[in-house]
C-alpha cells in the first residue's frame, strides 16, 4: 500500500511531496529516510523495498528545491528564505503525519550525506521522538567551509541570493575527487566507483545535482552543518538515542573515514552509544553498489530491530 501526499513546507513557499510505503504484513515499526542533495528519495527503492519486505513502514519525502517538490513548483536549487533548519522542520512535520497513521510503532530516522546533517539537526531539536538513528555517509569538519559560507553570505548579503555562482560548487565540493582515478566525466565520481551509477545518477531527470543551486541555498547548507559540527550539537542530542554511523571507507564526504569517527566521537564523549562501521574501499553511496547494497541495509534493519519498542 502507498500513500502519496503533500504537505506545507516550513519555507512558506512550497508543498512538500511525501510518501508513505506499507507493507503487505502486520508493520513492526516506521523508517522515516531523508535523501541527500541533489537527489530525491525514490533513488532508494531499493532500500525502501528491503525494509519493507523486513516489515516497516517506509515514509520519504523530496526536499524543498529537489525531486517532485521543486519540478511540481519550477524551484530547482532553490530553498526558500527560512534558514537552514527549513528541510529538518519539513522532516518533523512528516513525523508528526506518519504517527498520526502509526501512533504506537517504534519510528527510526535514516539520513544518508546532506541527509544525515538534517537528522543530526533533527536529533538536537527532536531526538526524544525517535527510537534510533542510522547515518549514513555523514562529515565531520568540512574542508573549507567557513570560507565557503563568507564567500556566500556576500553573494547573499549583495542581493543575489536567488542567483548561483557557477564557482560555489566546486569551491565546496571540489576537493571531493581527489581518488577518482578514472578522472571527471559526470561531476558525480566520488558517488560511486561504479559508472552505471554515475551515469544513472548523472542523467536522472528528477535529480538536482546538475541544476543551478541558488548561493542562499547553498548558504543554508553550509549552515546546516557548521551548526551540527561540534561536542556542542552532540550534546544537545538526548543520551537515550542511539546511533548507527555507517559510510565508506572512500567516501570524501567522511573525509574518508576520520569525519565518520569525528562524529562518532562527538556523540560519545558526551555519553550516546554509537555503533561505528565503515565498509572497506566504498565510496559515498553504499548502498548503491549491488555487491553491496544488501549487506548495508541488512546492517541497518538489524541495528533497528535490536532497538524496537517491545
Amino acid at each position: 500500500m502507498l500513500h502519496e501526499f503533500t504537505f506545507p513546507s516550513y519555507n512558506q513557499r512550497d508543498q512538500v511531496q511525501a510518501w508513505i510505503y506499507v507493507p503487505a504484513a502486520e508493520p513492526i515499526g516506521v523508517i522515516q529516510l531523508v535523501h541527500g542533495f541533489g537527489e530525491h528519495s525514490r533513488r532508494y527503492l531499493h532500500m525502501i523495498s528491503h525494509f519493507l519486505d523486513a516489515g516497516f513502514v517506509v515514509a520519504a519525502d523530496d526536499h524543498v528545491g529537489h525531486g517532485r517538490t521543486a519540478a511540481l513548483s519550477d524551484t530547482w536549487g532553490n530553498w526558500g528564505e527560512k534558514g537552514s533548519h527549513t528541510m529538518m522542520e519539513d522532516e518533523h512535520t512528516l513525523t508528526g503525519l506518519v504517527k498520526e497513521k502509526y501512533p504506537d510503532l517504534s519510528y527510526f530516522l535514516y539520513g544518508h550525506s546532506m541527509g544525515s546533517f538534517i537528522a543530526r539537526d533533527y536529533m538536537a531539536a527532536y531526538g526524544e521522538e525517535l527510537t534510533a538513528v542510522a547515518l549514513c555517509g555523514t562529515s565531520g569538519n568540512f574542508p573549507g567551509l567557513e570560507q565557503g559560507m563568507a564567500m556566500l553570505r556576500q553573494a547573499v548579503d549583495a542581493g543575489l541570493g536567488d542567483a548561483s555562482d557557477p564557482n560555489a560548487a566546486g569551491a565546496l565540493m571540489g576537493w571531493m575527487f581527489a581518488r577518482c582515478p578514472e578522472g571527471i566525466k559526470y561531476g558525480n565520481e566520488w558517488i560511486c566507483s561504479d559508472p552505471y551509477v554515475q551515469a544513472d545518477h548523472a542523467l536522472d531527470p528528477m535529480n538536482a545535482f546538475s541544476r543551478p543551486t541558488s548561493n542562499r541555498a547553498f548558504l543554508y547548507f553550509c549552515q546546516m552543518i557548521a551548526q551540527i559540527s561540534s561536542p556542542d550539537w552532540a550534546a544537545k542530542v538526548p543520551k537515550t538515542l542511539p546511533v548507527y554511523n555507517i559510510a565508506g571507507s572512500e567516501d570524501p564526504v567522511g573525509q574518508y573515514g576520520e569525519g565518520v569517527k569525528q562524529v562518532s566521537a562527538w556523540l560519545e564523549e558526551s555519553g550516546h552509544s554509537v555503533v561505528t562501521k565503515l565498509y572497506e574501499g566504498y565510496r559515498h553511496e553504499i548502498h548503491n553498489y549491488a555487491d553491496l547494497r544488501d549487506e548495508v541495509e541488512d546492517g541497518i534493519l538489524s541495528f533497528f530491530r535490536s532497538h524496537l519498542e517491545r
